[in-house]
């Protein structure tokens, strides 16, 4: 879910003055750019979305948005910030209708704006179609330039905009085969729900980069990006949407095709370390398990000696377990954090250095004074924000500091749809693990290597996007992407 207006590059190291255009420079983790919902004839489709959205908050925290049909009526409701924000009883209630379609978006800099929160909600002369997408297309500036040529005119700034225009223009009949056509012209990632006024829609690309599970309860079929959102909405896990997989559900069931040639999946495997919920089921295995088998590969490649092993809360803390758990070392939760840590209205001063960071976690003093700590994460990106908490690691008494992180180190840009889209933002792109150590200021530092962490994985070494490491891109990526980190 691309912003195709891009935007502006910034070095790791660059200092960052309070109010400037960078806001991802605050943090050293990734994001990724949304998560999806959908559910067809159903009561309370509204308030069932809403809390499939609260469940898929973690996937994105810019704006949420859903899109009912009432009656072959749309009606909709979107909002910047929480879905909790977002919503209340009576915006629930005026979203009458059986079938809903939700979204929740994490935007890249510069794309935080109402007009590029989803679902895209367009009227043409078939109807309505709403769009929540969830992925980036790497071919979008060219469809969106074709589409313009064509008379096409477009709301928002996102390629997920791109599906809406494709469909609509689409001369086949009927909505499984209008969207099998618009389907075939994008390249990239996408898992995509659409809500019509007769149906609902969902499909994956043919290599299924990004999660999305179907569900049912009492009746009703459910499409979600996660098995948490089923989990709290009471819905019966049924089975993943294919790669490469497009469902229609109507008045009359189910109906599924895999209309495009089968090709090998190339799951997103940061999603397994990071993004995807711990009590999620995602590619067909439970998320906090995996991420303490490559905590423990961790301990058995990279062994660190300490007096007890911490996480970086919250991502790092399934990782740390199986690394305890192989060293036969203490866990313990070295640094606590404020789960209730939203939008602050001060500005802080240059006195209050690094508040973005120290207001999220704070140190336990008599725990860490004197101590050798080993701290777990789960990956380094720029290296800001890791170099920060360190320290205050160390003002907090730490005697000796030592890093292993879960994953590889992080070289290459992704254009599937996580916001590292320049190689500059990457640490490890100009530096060595010991310059990434130094810089950070520990005693020690040590990474999962690629091959131990495919061993982690349930399903083999070649299901994987593995891009972000080795910098082999399973779809090809022209030149148009470049497009996309210029001012339009």
């Amino acid at each position: 879910m691309s912003n195709l207006k891009g935007k502006k590059e910034e070095t790791f190291d660059q200092r960052i003055e309070p109010g400037s255009w960078v806001k991802t420079s605050l943090s050293d983790y990734p994001k990724e750019e949304c998560g999806v919902f959908g559910i067809f004839s159903h009561a309370e489709a509204s308030s069932l979305t809403y809390l499939g959205l609260y469940a898929l908050q973690h996937r994105g925290q810019e704006s949420a948005g859903i899109v009912t049909a009432d009656g072959g009526e749309p009606k909709s409701h979107k909002g910047m910030g929480l879905v909790a924000d977002t919503f209340n009883a009576n915006t629930l209630k005026a979203l009458s209708g059986d079938g809903a379609v939700g979204h929740v978006r994490y935007s890249t800099t510069g794309s935080s704006l109402l007009k590029n929160a989803q679902p895209f909600l367009a009227q043409h002369s078939g109807g309505f179609l709403a769009v929540a997408h969830n992925g980036n297309l790497v071919n979008a500036w060219e469809l969106k330039n074709k589409l313009e040529a064509r008379g096409s005119i477009f709301q928002s700034t996102m390629d997920s905009e791109i599906f809406v225009h494709l469909i609509a223009r689409s001369k086949k009949s009927g909505y499984m085969e209008k969207t099998i056509q618009a389907l075939s012209q994008v390249r990239g990632a996408y898992s995509i729900v659409l809500l019509t006024e007769k149906a609902l829609i969902g499909a994956r690309d043919p290599r299924g980069f990004r999660p999305l599970c179907l569900g049912e309860t009492n009746g009703s079929f459910v499409l979600a990006s996660e098995t948490c959102a089923l989990d709290l909405v009471q819905a019966k896990y049924l089975r993943d949407v294919d790669p490469g997989e497009v469902i229609l559900i109507d008045q009359d069931g189910l109906h599924s095709e895999r209309p495009y040639p089968q090709v090998k999946p190339a799951f997103c495997i940061f999603e397994y370390i990071y993004f995807a919920r711990p009590d999620s089921n995602i590619f067909g295995e439970n998320v906090y398990l995996i991420r303490k088998k490559l905590g423990a590969r961790l301990a058995a490649e990279s062994p660190a000696e300490g007096d007890f092993v911490m996480p970086i809360p919250d991502s790092g803390n399934y990782a740390a377990l199986g690394f305890a758990e192989q060293m036969e070392l203490p866990f313990e939760m070295g640094m606590i954090r404020n789960h209730y840590v939203g939008r602050t209205f001060i500005q802080p001063s240059q006195a209050v250095r690094d508040f973005g960071v120290k207001v999220k976690l704070n140190p336990v003093r008599d725990l860490l004074r004197g101590k050798r700590v080993v701290v777990i994460e789960d990956s380094i990106v720029r290296g800001t924000t890791s170099r920060t908490r360190i320290k205050a690691l160390r003002e907090a008494g730490a005697k000796e500091v030592h890093m292993r992180v879960s994953c590889p180190p992080h070289r290459f840009p992704c254009h599937y749809g996580i916001d590292f889209p320049t190689q500059i933002e990457l640490i490890a792109s100009s530096r060595s693990v010991e310059e990434i150590r130094q810089f950070i200021g520990l005693d020690s530092l040590a990474y999962l290597s690629l091959e131990g962490m495919v061993k982690a994985m349930p399903q083999p070494s070649d299901s994987f996007c593995l891009a972000c490491y080795s910098g082999h891109y399973p779809v090809h990526i022209s030149s148009e992407v470049d497009k996309f980190s210029l001012e339009k």
